[in-house]
C-alpha cells in the first residue's frame, strides 16, 4: 500500500471519528433533514475542480453555477486529493457533500490526457452513487450570444428539457447520462407549474454514440389564435459538446436502496382493523359496559316532574274523596 493510499484512509477513518450523536432535539432534526428522504425535495449542486484547470474549464463551471444560482455550492480552491474513479479518491468529496449537503457534484480537472474534462456525478446518502465522465469541446459563454435581455430567463425558474436523438433510448453511456443531466438541470420537482412562468429550455442533441450537443435557449410565447400560445426558441447560451469518455453505474444492492418508494415500504399495522376481499375494511369498536341502572338523574328531569304531579293530585283526590265520607257519616 502506497503512503498516498494510507494518508486517504487515515483521513476517511478520522472523518468518521469525528461523526456523533445528535445530543439535542435542534440538531437531532437538522440531521433528520439531511438523511435521504422517500421523496426527494430539490437537489444542491456541490461545483469544485482540480488542481489544474483551463480557461475553458472555468467558464464552464462558471456558467453551470450561475444557472442552477440559488441551488449551488461553488468552490474556487484547488483540490489535489479527489479522484472520484479511484478507490479512496472520493473520501474529500464526500466529506464536502456531507458538509455542504449537496447531492450533485460537477467536477473540473485538466490534463494533457483528458483536456477540458468534466465529472458529473450523483450522491447518496453522502455517499457517491454513480459518475459520468465528459470532455467539453466547442464551448460558448452567455457573452458570445447577441439577443434582447429582456428575454433573459429569470433565476429559479423551471425548464423544458428536451432530448433529441435514438441514441438516448439504444446507447448505455447516452442512457446514463441522459438521466445525470435530468437530475443536474431540472431543479426542485413540482407536481403544477404555470404554463407563463417557463422562459428556458435546454436541448440536448445525440450527434453520435458518444458526443451530445447541449444549448440552452429562452422561450418566447406568441399568439396562435388558439388557447394555447406558439412558442419559440431563442439561443442565449451557454452551448457545448460533451463527449462521453467514462461513467460507471451503481451496484445492484446500492440501486435498489436508493429507489425504493413508499409503496415499497411495509405498512404499519392497525389496530383493530382488517381488509376482506368481498366486504372491504373491516373495523372492531369495543364498547365497555354503560351500566344504565346505575347511572343517577337529575331532580330536575321532566319525567320526575311529571310523576311527583300525578303522585300530588292522587293524593289530593284521595284526602277529597275521605273528607266527603266523613261528612256523610
Amino acid at each position: 500500500m502506497s503512503n498516498n493510499e494510507q494518508t486517504l484512509r487515515f483521513c476517511s477513518s478520522a472523518i468518521m471519528m469525528r461523526i456523533k450523536t445528535p445530543k439535542n432535539g435542534r440538531v437531532r432534526r437538522e440531521l433528520e433533514k439531511r438523511a435521504p428522504k422517500l421523496v426527494e425535495t430539490g437537489k444542491k449542486t456541490l461545483i469544485l475542480q482540480g488542481t489544474k484547470t483551463s480557461g475553458t474549464l472555468n467558464g464552464v463551471l462558471s456558467e453551470i453555477y450561475h444557472l442552477k444560482k440559488g441551488g449551488a455550492v461553488r468552490f474556487t480552491r484547488k483540490n489535489d486529493n479527489i479522484r472520484p474513479f479511484e478507490s479512496g479518491g472520493e473520501a474529500s468529496l464526500e466529506f464536502f457533500s456531507l458538509k455542504t449537503d449537496c447531492s450533485l457534484f460537477v467536477y473540473g480537472s485538466h490534463s494533457k490526457k483528458r483536456p477540458n474534462n468534466l465529472v458529473i456525478g450523483r450522491m447518496y446518502d453522502h455517499h457517491v452513487y454513480d459518475l459520468v465522465e465528459v470532455g467539453v469541446e466547442n464551448f460558448k459563454s452567455i457573452e458570445s450570444f447577441n439577443y434582447d435581455k429582456k428575454m433573459a430567463p429569470r433565476v429559479g425558474s423551471k425548464p423544458f428539457i428536451a432530448f433529441v436523438g435514438e441514441g438516448f433510448e439504444n446507447v448505455d453511456e447516452l442512457k446514463h447520462l441522459k438521466e445525470v443531466l435530468l437530475d443536474l438541470l431540472r431543479g426542485e420537482v413540482v407536481e403544477n407549474i404555470n404554463l407563463a412562468g417557463v422562459d428556458r429550455a435546454y436541448v440536448c442533441t445525440a450527434i453520435s454514440l458518444n458526443k451530445v450537443y447541449l444549448t440552452h435557449c429562452a422561450l418566447r410565447l406568441k399568439k396562435s389564435g388558439t388557447v394555447v400560445p406558439r412558442m419559440e426558441l431563442v439561443e442565449v447560451g451557454p452551448s457545448m459538446d460533451l463527449v462521453v469518455r467514462r461513467h460507471r453505474l451503481p451496484n445492484e444492492g446500492l440501486r435498489k436502496e436508493a429507489m425504493r418508494t413508499a409503496k415499497d415500504q411495509p405498512k404499519k399495522k392497525i389496530k383493530n382493523v382488517s381488509s376482506d376481499a368481498i366486504e372491504g375494511t373491516i373495523g372492531k369498536i369495543y364498547i365497555p359496559d354503560q351500566k344504565v341502572g346505575d347511572v343517577a338523574l337529575p331532580n330536575k328531569a321532566k319525567g320526575v316532574k311529571r310523576e311527583r304531579r300525578e303522585a300530588k293530585k292522587k293524593e289530593a283526590n284521595e284526602r277529597a274523596s275521605k273528607k266527603q265520607r266523613e261528612e256523610s257519616e
